[in-house]
């Protein structure tokens, strides 16, 4: 797998992943939301440094301008909730994108500390021969971006395959090296070093989803 850290090296994204950590901040849902865009905006650009480019004619008001422009079919898929801001900021830059959605979600049984990736929901277009983004802001064991993955596979078989997400745990990232196709490419901004005992990152921010939407109702 290619792992792309964005935080190897400054920018603005830096400003953009402090936020979304700080608690103060995070009291607003909207600029959570809206920075959680923003982080899906600058991977959105750094991965299509990796597509396919063909030259292009385009006709001026004062004559032909000769470009590139890339050629991938891209199909984005989000897990629901919380992947739907970091969905709209890939969109942003790819809007002519198919688009597919998949809830998955932890079930946990009588001990708190263990769980199973449920998938209910799936709704996505042939992905054969097409370029795939699956993104997921949290990439805590890495078991959510599998077990989405599998589902996936009844529909066609991609070119190319990216996974993006916003923070991450070092083990969820090594968790999918181990799974995933070796030319899968993982775009992440921030890798931190631990998981807690129900399977969080540590330091993280918290619960993406209910700071993005507002909590939950657990059943």
């Amino acid at each position: 797998m290619h792992i792309h850290h964005l935080l190897n090296e400054n920018s603005l994204l830096n400003r953009f992943i402090s936020e979304i950590r700080d608690t103060t901040i995070q009291k607003d849902s909207m600029r959570f939301r809206r920075n959680i865009e923003r982080i899906g905006e600058v991977l959105g650009y750094e991965i299509s440094k990796t597509f396919n480019y063909i030259s292009k004619d385009t006709t001026t008001p004062l004559g032909i301008s000769k470009t590139t422009d890339f050629n991938n079919d891209i199909v984005l898929c989000s897990i629901l909730r919380a992947g739907l801001p970091l969905h709209n900021g890939l969109l942003n830059y790819f809007d002519t994108a198919e688009n597919a959605f998949i809830s998955a979600y932890r079930r946990h049984k009588d001990n708190p500390e263990s769980f199973e990736i449920v998938v209910e929901y799936l709704a996505c277009p042939d992905l054969t021969n097409k370029t795939l983004i699956l993104a997921d802001p949290m990439l805590a064991t890495g078991q959510s971006m599998l077990a989405t993955f599998e589902a996936l596979q009844t529909y066609g078989t991609p070119n190319d395959i990216h996974l993006v997400s916003v923070i991450g745990a070092q083990e969820g990232v090594d968790y999918v090296r181990s799974k995933f196709p070796k030319n899968t490419h993982l775009w992440i901004a921030a890798i931190d070093k631990t998981l807690n005992n129900k399977g969080y990152i540590i330091p993280g921010l918290g619960d993406a989803g209910d700071l993005s939407f507002g909590e939950k109702l657990q059943k």
